[in-house]
């Protein structure tokens, strides 16, 4: 941006348009709290102090100036949002930036569902920088719409709808020196690279490090936290509706809060209930200060360390010759966002966008349009092949992503292993959809909580395939059946019987409807999921992680059993 036409109003010479008046505001350059008038001019801070005119003025007395927020790691897809109706969810909490990962879309829909991402986001009141996918398909054991090699990924550099790596989530692939994967590593060509790396400590950590990732959000632990900041990483602290490591890497930041110039808070996965209930990054401020983080520390990790990590020198203080991304907030603590400027325009005010964002998409809806074949009840039955045989069964572990590898006698009913309510065995099936070939793969659940009925959902991590949980074969092929008929979404069955749904029609990830519309729908899909006697609060929100090849342990794609520890195929039955 050419800055020497607005010199005369940062010399006072000239009127602003915009001043905020009797302002107290963060800086985060001497870690302390500054008075003084804000001046700004063409969405540019161009001066503090005292002196300025402008065409208009904002009286801050009694009020706290915060930079805008800036989201380091998240899903957009997993908001079941599209772009601009996440934009109007997220930008009155503060938020005025986010650095998107969708590599979900782009299983679903490849290189052209990015595109249709980026297209979606121009224009907003939230800024979207986009990553290109890294780990498209996420392991050799899913099949997406289409595989993203390094190629793919210059030419979305190149037209501008990628600024830089999302997470390299392969990483045995880095640090085993796989042609493939360091060929993505090189096609970033000096660009930011983000890092997904769990439990990888050491001489494995260290190899890793070489193919220029500079940053996990996976850590779970203070130790190994730790670990990758000595070893030069950024660490991005994890809240999200499912995963939520806050209150364990916290204490870091409480004990050394110089390590916020190294840490970003981030949301990875989130809800719409959940941004409902406790906000977006100003619930990670809030929940940072009750853990007894320093108030400015805390705020650093979502304003400044993630504008410095992403480059993004435009932004991230409140400072001249930076944009006009301002939030009004009653105190730091608190943090009750009452107005959002972005760029100098006032976008959103006490709670609520300033102006309404219409329509949902703008642009045609990517990806395979064909028919996919479900399964019938009686192709989902498993006959036992042997007499004593075990199966292997994914261990469903409460509030977590990662699995058990359990064995287990099979329920025998006539000759065929059945899902099994008293010993908390339930059937899970998957059926590729991407390329709409149909083929399914079954396996079992133990502990997912079901008791009687089906749930299905194209939300299945990370080739988004349909995934179905089951008590029944026959309320599993009406709930695969109907997922179908919808495109994708989410459905809870009960014999022949749907009991509630939510379309998905944007790459089987994300709803027309907004935050308020798939709240309503998600109430409805909760009574449901209990009215069958779940006794998993967070089953639905499991179920989608249940394909995810690349987190331990054991997992089901249409592919079949594949365990990660091992990095094995597995088989369903154990002779």
């Amino acid at each position: 941006m050419d800055f020497k036409p607005l010199l005369k109003s940062a010399l006072g010479e000239e009127p602003c348009d915009l001043l905020f008046k009797n302002a107290k505001f963060a800086n985060l350059c001497t870690m302390e709290y500054e008075t003084g008038d804000i001046a700004v001019k063409n969405g540019v801070i161009v001066g503090i102090g005292g002196g300025y005119a402008a065409k208009e003025t904002v009286d801050c007395a009694g009020r706290l100036l915060l930079p805008g927020f800036i989201e380091g790691h998240m899903h957009v897809e997993s908001t079941f949002m599209v772009p601009r109706n996440l934009a109007a969810e997220i930008s009155p909490h503060g938020t005025t930036t986010v650095m998107p990962d969708p590599h979900e879309i782009a299983n679903t829909c490849g290189t052209e569902g990015i595109r249709f991402m980026h297209r979606e986001s121009e224009g907003l009141p939230v800024d979207f920088y986009y990553g290109a996918p890294s780990c498209v398909p996420a392991s050799a054991q899913e099949t997406p719409f289409e595989y993203i090699e390094a190629d793919e990924i210059k030419k979305l550099f190149a037209d501008g709808s990628c600024t830089h790596l999302g997470e390299m989530m392969n990483f045995p692939g880095v640090y085993l020196g796989d042609d493939k994967v360091w060929a993505k590593l090189a096609a970033s060509e000096g660009r930011v690279i983000t890092g997904h790396a769990p439990r990888v400590s050491g001489r494995e950590l260290a190899a890793y490090l070489l193919g220029g990732i500079t940053s996990d959000h996976e850590c779970d632990n203070a130790e190994e936290a730790l670990e990758k900041l000595r070893r030069g990483m950024y660490i991005m602290i994890r809240q999200g509706a499912t995963a939520r490591n806050l209150k364990e890497l916290a204490p870091l930041l409480a004990a050394r809060p110089g390590l916020a110039a190294r840490c970003l808070s981030v949301s990875d996965d989130i809800s719409p209930n959940f941004i409902h209930e406790r906000g977006h990054l100003d619930g990670c401020l809030r929940e940072l200060i009750e853990c007894g983080v320093e108030p400015l520390a805390a705020l650093r990790t979502i304003t400044l360390t993630p504008a410095e990590y992403f480059r993004l020198y435009d932004r991230g203080i409140i400072a001249p010759a930076k944009l006009a991304d301002i939030v009004m907030v009653d105190n730091i603590e608190k943090c009750t966002v009452l107005k959002v400027w972005k760029r100098g325009k006032l976008v959103a005010e006490n709670g609520a966008p300033t102006e309404k964002i219409t329509p949902a998409v703008t642009s045609a809806l990517p990806g395979y349009g064909g028919e996919v074949r479900t399964p019938t009840a009686d192709e989902l039955r498993v006959k036992i092949d042997a007499p004593g045989v075990e199966i292997n069964v994914i261990g469903v572990i409460p509030g977590q992503v990662v699995t058990k590898t359990i064995r287990m006698a099979p329920t025998d009913i006539d000759g065929y292993a059945c899902a099994d309510a008293e010993r908390e065995l339930a059937k899970m099936a998957v059926v590729e959809k991407n390329r709409g070939t149909g083929r399914c793969a079954v396996g079992f659940l133990h502990g997912f909580g079901l008791v009687r009925g089906a749930v299905a959902s194209s939300i299945a991590h990370d080739a988004h395939n349909y995934t179905c949980a089951g008590m029944d074969d026959i309320s599993m092929e009406t709930a695969l059946r109907e997922l179908a008929c919808l495109g994708g979404g989410i459905v809870i069955a009960e014999g022949e019987n749907i009991l509630a749904e939510l379309e998905l029609p944007v790459g089987g990830l994300m709803s027309l409807l907004s935050a308020a519309e798939i709240r309503e729908k998600t109430v409805a899909l909760n009574a449901a999921r209990d009215a069958l006697g779940c006794t998993n609060p967070h089953a639905l929100m499991q179920l989608s992680f249940m394909s995810l090849s690349v987190i331990p342990e054991l997992k089901l794609t249409d592919k079949g059993y594949f365990d990660i520890s091992r990095c094995e195929v597995m088989p369903l039955f154990v002779h």
